[in-house]
This record gives C-alpha cells, sequence and structure tokens, in this order.
C-alpha cells in the first residue's frame, strides 16, 4: 500500500513537472506537455438555508483554512443548483469571479491570500465547472450572474465587494444591474462593457487563449518581457491540489455567452449605466485581449467608476502587479 502511495505521489510530481515545463516553454526554459484532472472531492453540501450555520460549524471544527491552497471545496446547494465553492480569510466579505475557461484553481494563491489578509474571500466555480451545475443553454452572462446571486444568498453574504475578471467581470456587472442589493462595490479587472461598442478581442489573441498548450494561454496573459510574472503564475497555480480548468464544451458555451454580451444583446449590458455603486475599473496597457478603449469606455458607461492602468502589464496584470494592484482594491473598499 506504502509504495502504491509512493508511486502515485511520484507520477503526481512527474506530471506537475510537466505542466510547469510546458507553461515555461515561451519563456526560453525548457517545453512539455501539459494536462487537467477532475477537481478535488469536494465535502458535504450546504443547503440554502443553513449554509450561514454548516459554514460556521465546519471553521469551529477544523479552522478557517490559513491559505487557499489548503482550503477545502465546499458545495452549495442554492436556487441555481450546486455550486463549488472555497473561502478564506477573515473580514469584510468579497466574491471572487473567475473569467474564460478557467476554474477556482486559476487565481493565482498569492494573489488571493493577500486578499484574504483583510476580507473573507469566497471563490467558486461558473456553471459547468468543477462541482457547479451546469445551467439550461444556451448559456448567458445573465445567467451566470443570476447563478452568483444564488451563491451570495445561500452563503448568507448579504452585499459582498465583488471582483470580475475577463467574463467574470462581465458577470459581475450584470449581478449588479440585476441584483443591485446584493453589491457593496465593484472591481472589474481586464473586462468590457455590453453596450456593443466595445472593440472585439483580436482574433489571433483569442485562438492563443484557446490553444492547449499552456505556454502560448501564457504568452498571451502577460507582455513578452514580463517572464518571471508569468513563471511565478504558471508555478503558483500549479500548487493547487488536482488542477483543473473548464472543460472544451464549457468553453465553447462560454465564448457564445460572452460573444453576445459583447454585441450588445444582453439587456443587462446595456443597462450598466444603472449601477450606482462605486466602481474600481482596472487592467494592464498591454492587454493583447482587451484594448486599452474598451476599458476606458466601460469606465465612461459607469456612474462613479474610477479608472487604473498598469504600464507593461497585459490580461493577468492583477497577479504581475499583485504588490501595487491588492492595496488600490483595499483603498478603494475603505472609501
Amino acid at each position: 500500500m506504502e509504495q502504491t502511495g509512493v508511486r502515485r505521489l511520484r507520477r503526481r510530481s512527474r506530471w506537475l513537472a510537466g505542466c510547469v515545463a510546458s507553461a515555461m516553454a515561451v519563456l526560453g526554459v525548457g517545453a512539455g506537455t501539459a494536462s487537467a484532472t477532475a477537481p478535488r472531492g469536494a465535502s458535504a453540501p450546504v443547503g440554502v438555508g443553513d449554509a450561514g450555520a454548516a459554514a460556521s460549524g465546519a471553521a469551529a471544527v477544523t479552522g478557517r483554512a490559513a491559505d487557499i491552497l489548503s482550503a477545502p471545496t465546499l458545495v452549495a446547494h442554492t436556487a441555481e443548483g450546486e455550486i463549488g465553492y472555497r473561502e478564506v480569510g477573515e473580514g469584510s466579505p468579497i466574491v471572487l469571479v473567475m473569467g474564460y475557461g478557467g476554474s477556482m484553481d486559476t487565481w493565482a494563491p498569492a494573489f488571493v491570500d493577500s486578499l484574504a489578509a483583510q476580507h473573507t474571500v469566497v471563490v467558486f466555480d461558473n456553471a459547468g465547472v468543477g462541482q457547479t451545475t451546469d445551467l439550461p443553454a444556451p448559456l448567458t452572462v445573465p445567467a451566470m450572474a443570476d447563478q452568483t446571486s444564488a451563491l451570495i444568498s445561500a452563503l448568507r453574504l448579504h452585499r459582498p465587494a465583488v471582483l470580475g475578471w475577463s467574463l467574470g467581470g462581465m458577470v459581475a456587472q450584470a449581478l449588479a444591474v440585476r441584483h443591485p442589493g446584493q453589491v457593496s462595490q465593484l472591481v472589474l479587472a481586464a473586462t468590457q462593457a455590453g453596450t456593443g461598442a466595445s472593440l472585439p478581442i483580436p482574433p489571433a489573441a483569442a485562438a492563443a487563449l484557446n490553444s492547449p498548450n499552456p505556454a502560448v494561454v501564457l504568452s498571451v496573459l502577460f507582455p513578452a518581457d514580463q517572464a518571471a510574472a508569468a513563471r511565478a503564475y504558471g508555478q503558483g497555480i500549479l500548487q493547487y491540489p488536482d488542477f483543473y480548468q473548464a472543460s472544451a464544451a464549457v468553453k465553447t458555451a462560454q465564448n457564445a455567452a460572452l460573444a453576445q454580451w459583447m454585441a450588445g444583446d444582453d439587456p443587462a449590458g446595456r443597462a450598466v449605466g444603472r449601477i450606482r455603486v462605486p466602481v474600481l475599473v482596472a487592467d494592464g496597457r498591454s492587454d493583447a485581449l482587451d484594448p486599452t478603449a474598451n476599458d476606458v469606455l466601460l469606465a465612461h458607461s459607469l456612474r462613479r467608476a474610477r479608472l487604473v492602468l498598469y504600464p507593461d502589464a497585459g490580461h493577468a496584470f492583477l497577479f504581475q502587479d499583485a504588490a501595487e494592484f491588492v492595496p488600490t482594491v483595499e483603498r478603494f473598499l475603505d472609501r
């Protein structure tokens, strides 16, 4: 039995090494292949009516996780199906909404832990990813926002701050439009307005984002001269046990939802001017997926928005420049 466990650990180590090598190929640090696995097992489900009590009971028994890497995956039973989530930190709540193709494991651990120093951070999987229930087809951004709202209700978070990255930023906007009483502040990172006026995602960048090679994906998230930041991000996310991402089918559905939002075909997207809460809009000036003009347009479409752009940073600026971005978020939330 012990020898079998050792063999499994060795296979796991070889797999992680292969993923890191592949992701670093674009940085000139070797090459390899990548893979993805199913999510780690979930704990006992949390029901709609007893979410707070169950979470408090778990904390009393096991103690709050010291960091996001050790946080267990929980499952909340909500009005919009089961939702896999993790929770770390203490303080006012902030919900992180993941972007296209990602999972909870796509958040850089150091970024989450920095926010958790002052907040209860909740990360979760979007529809059809990990332990989270699929939504009826066709998937839309407003439907994803409704599912996010259901999680906020189930966990009794009341009016958390919400940070959305990329597609997650679109979901965050729709959440604030459709469920304004559930959001206190918005942080919109590397995302677009749903008014139909945003510049399209460059086709070459979109193709790179969908590459099966992690090295190519990293090359579109970070500028070419930010090899150290890309390497740190790649190594960081691969520390998650049983790292996983969205399936090809989910990515196809998300892509259609994203396109509908950007075309201005979602009423919630056209109504972003109704958002009344304070909004921080942020991006890297060298974002290959989201031209800076879109950030300016988004900020101008909102009533109470502040725009911050980071030089020599791309779509993953929030991880590359976390040392500056997290304090900016803290100051914004403390206003």
